[in-house]
């Protein structure tokens, strides 16, 4: 038996251009939007608790104090 080729040929589209929408489930919308909330309050907690220790080292009691006030939301439980 002899193979077959496939040849294709490009041709340009002179007519509209349909767009085509998939919806995403929500599973996989919940998934990845706590995901990223998690991300994010992990990032921001790192970012506080190094605002805090710098404050520390440094002595400035003003800072710490208000760094310290945005922290207790993150440990607020």
């Amino acid at each position: 038996m002899k193979k077959e080729k496939v040849i294709y040929r490009f041709c340009p589209y002179e007519g509209k251009v349909l767009n085509a929408k998939r919806e995403i489930s929500f599973e996989i919308r919940l998934a990845s939007r706590l995901l990223l909330d998690e991300l994010c309050f992990k990032w921001n907690k790192k970012m506080l608790e190094e605002k805090i220790n710098d404050s520390i080292e440094k002595g400035n009691r003003e800072e710490f104090a208000s760094v310290r006030e945005e922290y207790l939301n993150y440990i607020w439980e």
